[in-house]
């Protein structure tokens, strides 16, 4: 099978750069990486099977210092090897797992830590965990200089216990990630711990209720064909990818119209997500995480299971990664690849003959998750027969809760168990869309709703257009949604009209939207400026790839992203198009979320809007019934009886 230049890295691509930067004396004995991946800008050129360029990160935790280093791997045209060597802030580093990991280890092992321990009626460091979480914008003034992270702190009573339902209140340990020590304990006091489990396994709280089996069988097969990582099912087509920083990439989606193959999106990705907490809580309120930009999604993916992630007749992708010691690994099945059916997709009975006509709707579905410590998150992207797409992002897992005092009432949460309150918080996506709308070059425009004034035009008072508004350029393109005047946006084609002489385009739909509750000039606030708008548009440039910028981690708050880059203030009308809508959430917890959340689901559409001259599915046949004795359609109707007519 042929290697293409956006299939993701393998094991022996991963493990041939890292031994290469290994061998460079300035690494040192003990590396740290975060990450290697592809540089697509140059990569896109390439033929299968070539060497292919790639960016890694490492850092000397010795020296303290980080770089940014390019080279190759090897392919039929190339051995691998290695280029520049940039320097890179190493604060500003993303925290791997292992990192993490080691930082945990190093407070348990802090005679300070474990008086403080002792106190709350602790003995057995073993029993607790500590995740280091980023400290971005509250880091103490005298240790500016290092790279740091901050310490929530959780105890549990075994290997299968569930430690996040039992968070040691108080206590907050400021750790050195390069020295691996503590070098401030903040102790606000001692407060009593958790008294109930938060276990969820199967009979843990009773017996498990009757559910009837369901299996999705299709007898001849899945309708989609793979080559590699490229997915063809009916009329579309993608190519599947997989990166350190972002997990699942989909690359060059297109719709076959007949014979004439019609691109939609260059790229699409969750670029990063932004979760601030609103408790002013000594253990909450430094909670304001870029999952990506200072974790990164791709390691963090599990290994998805039929029957439990995935149902049906399923078809997996391995993605390659490397851990934080530079260790390469392969996620086996990372990604899921199904068909499901969705309910009616469209469906008409005439009422004067009886006669109706229903087509079932059918989407393929792309999967991946990501489990961020307590939180899970799955990314669903759908694709539909009648042209569009969506994606659907799922939010289960544990919410990171506190402690609080007997009779104690949460101010800023909820409580969900004796002891245990979750913080009120927010959920933030940043997408990353590389429209190409027939073609590359595509124009944006923002569409509302808007009451004709003129009483001429309007005799009986409910006349209503759909006002245009051309998005010409940068400073113009931080936009808001506003469900009250029906805002969408159209990303139209420069080269194509539909035979109404409109160009062809796409809409872009954003149902579910949050309003950030930090005071302005917040910490919360200045970090992610990008969620004070639902959609932001730049122009193409390599080097600006994830909506909160390269490095946020430690970084000067609001220093880059996508809002630092729209003050050059490009062109934007025939422009190469990024578009990065912001998805969010608000969450104001339940009790009905503990010990484990059900899923909550959140998304945003992509829809053809003039990209077809009419609807493109009516070449759908009816379905035929597995449970006919006769073969017949279930999917037309004739009349029983008698028809109304008019």
């Amino acid at each position: 099978m042929s290697r293409h230049w956006s299939d993701p890295l393998t094991e022996a691509e991963l493990t041939e750069v890292v031994e290469l930067i290994k061998a460079d004396p300035r690494v040192g004995s003990r590396p740290r990486f975060w990450g290697v991946a592809v540089e697509e800008s140059l990569a896109r050129s390439l033929a299968d099977d070539q060497g292919r360029p790639v960016r890694a990160v490492v850092l000397n935790p010795d020296t303290h210092q980080a770089w940014e280093v390019t080279g190759w791997t090897s392919g039929t045209d190339r051995t691998a090897s290695l280029g520049s060597w940039s320097a890179v802030d190493n604060r500003r580093v993303g925290i791997s797992s292992e990192e993490a990991r080691m930082a945990a280890q190093a407070c348990r092992e802090d005679p300070r830590f474990q008086q403080a321990l002792k106190k709350r009626g602790i003995d057995d460091p073993s029993k607790v965990w500590v995740d280091p979480e980023s400290i971005t914008g509250f880091e103490p003034p005298e240790y500016a200089d290092r790279r740091l992270a901050w310490g929530s702190v959780w105890l549990t009573e075994g290997e299968r216990d569930n430690g996040y339902a039992r968070p040691v209140a108080g206590l907050v340990p400021i750790i050195d990630l390069e020295r691996l020590e503590i070098v401030e304990i903040e102790d606000h006091g001692v407060f009593p711990m958790a008294p109930e489990h938060g276990n969820y396994a199967e009979g843990v709280w009773g017996p498990p209720r009757e559910v009837a089996p369901l299996e999705i069988i299709q007898p001849d097969g899945p309708g989609f064909s793979i080559d590699g990582y490229q997915v063809t099912w009916q009329n579309w087509q993608f190519r599947i990818g997989f990166t350190h920083r972002e997990g699942m990439v989909l690359h060059d989606v297109v719709y076959r119209d007949g014979d004439d193959v019609r691109p939609v999106m260059k790229r699409a990705a969750v670029s990063d997500m932004y979760v601030p907490y609103l408790d002013p809580d000594p253990t909450a309120y430094r909670k304001n995480f870029f999952d990506w930009g200072e974790y990164g999604a791709g390691p963090l993916a599990p290994s998805l299971e039929l029957g439990c992630d995935c149902l049906g007749e399923i078809r997996y992708f391995d993605a390659g990664v490397i851990n934080g010691h530079g260790e390469p690994r392969t996620i086996k099945n990372a990604v899921c690849l199904h068909e499901e059916d969705y309910s009616v997709l469209w469906k008409h009975v005439n009422s004067r003959t009886g006669h109706g006509e229903v087509r079932r709707c059918r989407r393929l579905v792309v999967s991946f998750w990501a489990t961020v410590a307590n939180y899970d998150y799955g990314f669903y992207w759908n694709f539909y027969q009648d042209g569009m797409i969506d994606l659907e992002i799922k939010l289960t897992g544990i919410m990171s809760v506190s402690g609080i005092a007997d009779g104690q009432k949460p101010e800023y949460g909820r409580l969900v168990a004796p002891n245990v309150q979750a913080p009120n918080h927010q959920h933030y996506f940043g997408l990353r869309l590389d429209m190409a709308v027939d073609g590359p070059l595509n124009r944006l425009f923002e569409v509302h709703a808007e009451l004709e004034q003129d009483d001429a035009l309007n005799p009986y008072g409910n006349a209503c257009r759909m006002v245009r508004t051309p998005i010409r350029r940068e400073s113009e393109a931080a936009r808001s949604t506003d469900p009250a005047r029906a805002v969408h946006w159209r990303v139209e084609s420069t080269t194509r009209v539909n035979r109404f002489g409109d160009p062809t385009a796409y809409r872009i739909a954003l149902p579910n939207t949050a309003r950030l509750y930090a005071r302005e000039g917040s910490v919360a606030a200045r970090k992610a400026p990008f969620v004070a708008k639902q959609l932001w548009a730049s122009a193409y440039d390599p080097q600006q790839r994830f909506i909160a910028g390269e490095y946020p981690n430690q970084g000067a708050l609001g220093d880059d992203g996508v809002h630092v880059w729209q003050q050059a203030d490009r062109d934007l009308d025939g422009a190469e198009l990024v578009l990065w809508p912001v998805v969010g959430v608000h969450h104001d917890p339940r009790p009905e979320e503990w010990p484990i959340m059900a899923v909550h689901r959140i998304g945003f559409r992509l829809e053809p809007d003039g990209f077809f001259d009419r609807n493109p599915s009516l070449d759908l046949p009816r379905s035929r019934s597995t449970h006919s004795t006769d073969g017949s359609h279930c999917c037309s109707a004739e009349p029983a009886g008698g028809a109304a007519t008019a």
